[in-house]
């Protein structure tokens, strides 16, 4: 009798996930994938009224989770998240930007940017993986990246220059982790529907644009992000590390 393959599990029983800028957005669309997956999800943000209003609906959805009001780039209070058990997952989807011209970019435009997206998103790594080493986890460390980590954009240079460092970064990690079978990877979303992205869709000209890059036809929605983050979370990615999994309907296909 033939001995057939059989698909890794997508499912998340019994696995402790931290997922950052969980309360809106790309990172509420996150925690609530990997709570329906099955996993303990703390869900992380600075704001604890809308992270306390999230955390009480995913709850009300029967999912286990609770709330970690954090601001990642107070990095001693970063690594305190990490004191108690460790986390099988940990999802970044804490982000910014300051979209402007590249000569109207103030140094505190480039801090600020840099700081969230790159600093934080360094040592937010460090300490997950120093976690998982210390006991013995073999985890998935995933950021939410950008399309923009991959090919320029119109009044992107800062956060372009933050993203591609993210890329970067995480392929040096995974060469350095993947001897303790630490996993990371990023996922680059296209523009996704958010209350974060509200303005730039409601500029007729900046929409057009936008859909005209995307050969699919139509922008994100956080739904579409929802699926890569179980896929990378899960035993069906055992194999992928230091790599992109790009989200953005075929903008950067050319």
């Amino acid at each position: 009798m033939t001995d057939l393959p059989r698909t890794p599990s997508l499912r998340l029983d019994g696995r402790r996930a931290l997922v950052t800028g969980a309360s809106s957005g790309i990172g509420q669309g996150c925690a609530v994938a990997l709570a329906e997956a099955g996993a303990h999800v703390v869900c992380v943000a600075r704001g604890a009224e809308r992270l306390n209003e999230s955390v009480a609906a995913m709850a009300a959805q029967g999912f286990s989770c609770e709330a970690l009001t954090l601001d990642v780039t107070d990095l001693d209070a970063l690594a305190g998240a990490f004191d108690g058990p460790a986390f099988d997952i940990v999802v970044n989807a804490a982000g910014m930007n300051r979209p402007k011209p590249a000569i109207e970019t103030t140094p505190e435009d480039y801090d600020a940017v840099l700081g969230v997206n790159l600093r934080a998103a360094y040592f937010l790594s460090a300490e997950a993986a120093r976690a998982m080493m210390r006991t013995g986890r073999r985890g998935s460390i995933i950021h939410i990246s950008s399309q923009m980590g991959h090919v320029g954009g119109l009044d992107r240079s800062v956060y372009c220059a933050s993203k591609f460092g993210l890329e970067g970064m995480v392929k040096a990690m995974a060469i350095e982790w993947g001897g303790h079978g630490i996993r990371i990877n990023t996922i680059g979303p296209t523009f996704i529907r958010t209350p974060l992205t509200a303005s730039t869709f409601d500029d007729p000209d900046r929409r057009a644009w936008i859909e005209g890059k995307i050969k699919l036809g139509r922008v994100g929605e956080v739904e579409d992000i929802m699926g890569a983050v179980v896929y990378l979370a899960s035993d069906a990615a055992a194999l992928v590390t230091g790599t992109a999994l790009v989200v953005d309907g075929g903008w950067t296909a050319g």
